[in-house]
């Protein structure tokens, strides 16, 4: 961040790679053992996510100027992992993609009405409204995200059925026929994990479904890198699935499916760096150099940590009875197909101002 370190060949997320599979490759020593153990216990205290500590950490990230993530996310500000149909596909399309296939698996009917946890620029919650004629809550703690996701909104006509709040997950009251959070998770804490889904049992139908669309650990729980919770995400924590599911056994709530995405988010952050790296100057203008290196930073080693160090994305359904999702996962591949003959029927969301 300091530019200390010049890079004579290759660039930062080649240097990121080469130690990440050497360090793989070894055992770590005591020391290092140790501090790893010690961080771990302290989970606790660095994710007690209360209300206000929760929108405080959000107002670290995602209440940066709006400008700098129209630099290098898809024309829909979806931040979070897209979904590549194929090794060729362009980062908007596989991001219309994502929200096309958490849409089938959340088998929302017209009229439903759907809760969005973390609803980010409203990306989302628009597609639900406008090719599921759903009707959608979507919350947020970021006032950046809430400001652009109504105007959005008021922009399409959707206003009516589609709406945004400033609201902490565990305020929300009411009953919803759908629920669904995406990259919101990774932000609850471990300390929270069975107030989520508490709260998630309480407030969806007894015949609804809920997808859960999350980072995740391939191997065993661990702790936040101290450089991430320091600068980009404090308060944040990447969970284990052995985490994840006991909260949502005690909740009473059914896993009906489970999907890993293994490389999707390893290539939708590669996009993510190319294209920041070709308007980097931009970034430069709005913070200063050493902001751009963080970021770069940033974007490069979580890139790498998808490639090389254990992490992945899951996809978890879950419902409160044992006959509310199909037998088979064939409907998945029928509902995308009706929504994409919706989509070509209707013009492409846009942000506002666009």
């Amino acid at each position: 961040m300091d530019g200390r370190l010049s890079m004579q060949k290759g660039d930062i997320a080649d240097l990121i790679a080469l130690g990440m599979i050497n360090l793989r490759l070894s055992t770590p020593p005591l020391p290092v053992r140790l501090v790893r153990r010690w961080r771990k216990w302290l989970r606790a205290v660095m994710q007690w996510n209360r209300m206000p500590q929760a929108r405080r950490n959000v107002a670290h990230h995602y209440d940066l100027d709006g400008r700098l993530y129209s630099l290098f996310l898809d024309a829909d500000r979806q931040y979070s992992c897209a979904y590549f149909e194929t090794p060729d596909q362009c980062l908007d399309d596989a991001q219309l993609a994502k929200k096309r296939h958490i849409t089938a698996k959340l088998l929302v009917e017209p009229g439903h009405k759907v809760l969005d946890i973390g609803c980010g620029w409203g990306g989302l919650g628009l597609y639900l409204g406008a090719y599921a004629e759903a009707e959608v809550l979507g919350i947020t703690l970021s006032q950046e995200q809430l400001g652009v996701a109504n105007a959005r909104a008021k922009e399409r006509n959707l206003a009516d059925k589609v709406q945004f709040r400033l609201q902490d997950y565990r305020a929300v009251e009411g009953r919803f026929d759908r629920i669904v959070s995406v990259g919101m998770f990774e932000h609850v804490g471990v300390p929270y994990y069975q107030t989520f889904f508490d709260t998630v049992a309480r407030l969806l139908d007894d015949d609804g479904v809920m997808l859960l669309h999350s980072i995740g650990r391939m191997e065993e729980p661990g702790a936040t890198n101290s450089w991430i919770a320091k600068y980009i995400f404090p308060g944040g924590y990447i969970p284990a699935l052995s985490e994840v599911l006991p909260a949502i056994e005690r909740a009473g709530l059914i896993v009906t499916d489970i999907e890993i995405l293994r490389l999707h988010y390893a290539e939708t952050l590669k996009a993510w760096r190319q294209r920041f790296h070709a308007r980097r100057e931009e970034a430069v203008a709005l913070y200063d150099e050493r902001f751009a290196r963080m970021w770069d930073f940033y974007l490069a080693g979580s890139e790498m940590s998808f490639r090389h160090d254990g992490m992945m994305v899951f996809q978890i359904q879950l419902a409160k009875k044992v006959d509310t999702v199909p037998l088979t996962r064939n409907y998945i591949a029928e509902r995308e197909a009706a929504l994409r003959r919706r989509e070509g029927q209707r013009s492409p969301l846009r942000l506002a101002g666009e």
